[in-house]
């Protein structure tokens, strides 16, 4: 392995055939950059999908009312299904649900402060709501079970609302008016779901007794303990089940009773990406094994061009074995070299793009207040996977020059010095 005439020896003939040898390598070094910048891209992908996923909780689900659209135990269908604190409690005891909140929608929200008002969306909730949804306290604290209880007129205003009403100034212990009627701001936040703060949070219980709403209750936000698409049906189909059997509607009914299950939609996604992946893996391959392809073509021109060298070598005493380590050095030289080359250009450049693209995304977070939206996010490749790649090349390198040097092993000397 060592041996300094053979090293010498496999220099003097790269050196020889420099053009050769760089195409050869070059084959090689384009097969694993392009893997890498396949591999670097899909991850860059799925990496931004699940990013966006995970502005709400991964695991949530949304349930709202509707209307029925079939006919239930004697009881027409286009019957109005009306959600009240009631529902809340069942939903919030079943098997499988985690956090629940409940909300009532109010209309024609306008904010005031001051001189300063505008137009934005005061959504009533349950304390866990700031769970489902990944809602961040800025400043302050969000909805409690004592505004709940106490129907306290409390607020928790987003970033966008304080900004345009506060400009800057103090807002904790304020009051503003929401449809004429004043509430305490309790907290200052950004939400989990979008990039514009443009929401309000109020207790669901003083929304629907100053907003005249009584008990009722228009959808549900909850989320699940569940690992699987399976585990998160069945959890959906229980919650369905449940609201069918007191509302008296067919719990296959989508209309009576519509829902977003988040779970099943993200790990659906997962599995399309990691198909992605491996078609990746099988492009990047096909790719690896042309240029290694190339390789063993070129090895078995370099056996040809020295049959009558190797006939000679056997004749003073060679042994197969050294003519095989000498071919299997050359070829795993190449492809290895070649091969780095390849992949230190290819993370190289994915680490690049990934420079850039953090950039972007730093500044567009900025804009929006610390929650910019991307759909491609840290494009850059495993140490792992390029760990994993470089071994495959010493292997492949290995294979690529064996059948040649298994040829040149079998070369009779009486035969490879009558080679012309």
């Amino acid at each position: 392995m060592f041996d300094i005439d053979k090293w010498q020896e496999i220099f003097a003939t790269i050196k020889k055939n420099k053009m050769r040898t760089f195409l050869t390598g070059f084959s090689v070094a384009w097969g694993i950059f392009m893997l890498m910048i396949l591999l670097g891209a899909g991850n860059g992908l799925s990496n931004g999908v699940a990013e966006n996923f995970m502005r709400d909780a991964v695991n949530a689900m949304w349930l709202w009312s509707g209307r029925t659209s079939m006919p239930y135990q004697g009881m027409k269908e286009n019957r109005q299904i009306r959600f009240t604190n009631a529902d809340y409690e069942l939903i919030k005891h079943l098997e499988g649900v985690e956090f629940t909140s409940g909300r009532y929608y109010i209309s024609g929200n306008r904010f005031a402060y001051g001189n300063e008002s505008g137009e934005y969306t005061a959504v009533t909730c349950h304390p866990e709501l700031k769970k489902v949804e990944s809602i961040e306290i800025e400043k302050g604290r969000f909805i409690n079970e004592i505004d709940i209880l106490e129907t306290r007129k409390s607020v928790v205003l987003g970033k966008d609302i304080y900004d345009a009403l506060f400009k800057n100034k103090e807002a904790i212990g304020e009051y503003v008016r929401i449809n004429n009627v004043p509430f305490k701001v309790v907290g200052i936040c950004l939400e989990g779901g979008g990039t514009r703060h443009r929401n309000a949070y109020i207790p669901v219980t003083t929304g629907q007794k100053v907003f005249n709403g009584a008990n009722r209750l228009h959808n549900f936000a909850l989320t699940i303990n569940a690992n699987s698409i399976e585990e998160s049906k069945a959890i959906e189909d229980r919650v369905r089940a449940a609201l069918a059997r007191k509302h008296k509607f067919d719990e296959t009914d989508r209309a009576a009773l519509g829902s977003y299950n988040k779970l099943e939609n993200y790990l659906q996604t997962m599995r399309i990406f990691e198909a992605i992946k491996i078609f990746i893996w099988i492009i990047g391959a096909g790719t690896l094994i042309a240029g290694i392809v190339g390789v063993s073509n070129i090895m078995l021109i370099v056996v040809k061009e020295r049959t009558k060298e190797i006939g000679i070598r056997k004749a003073i005493g060679a042994s197969p074995a050294s003519v095989v380590g000498l071919i299997l050095l050359e070829s795993i030289l190449i492809t290895t070299i070649a091969g780095y080359v390849g992949l230190v250009l290819g993370t190289g450049l994915m680490e690049g793009v990934n420079f850039f693209v953090e950039q972007q995304y730093a500044a567009a977070a900025a804009a929006n207040s610390g929650n910019g939206e991307t759909i491609f996010r840290n494009p850059t490749v495993d140490l792992n996977i390029a760990a994993t790649a470089t071994m495959l090349l010493v292997f492949a390198g290995a294979v690529a020059g064996y059948i040649p040097a298994k040829r040149a092993a079998r070369i009779k000397p009486i035969v490879a010095l009558r080679d012309e």
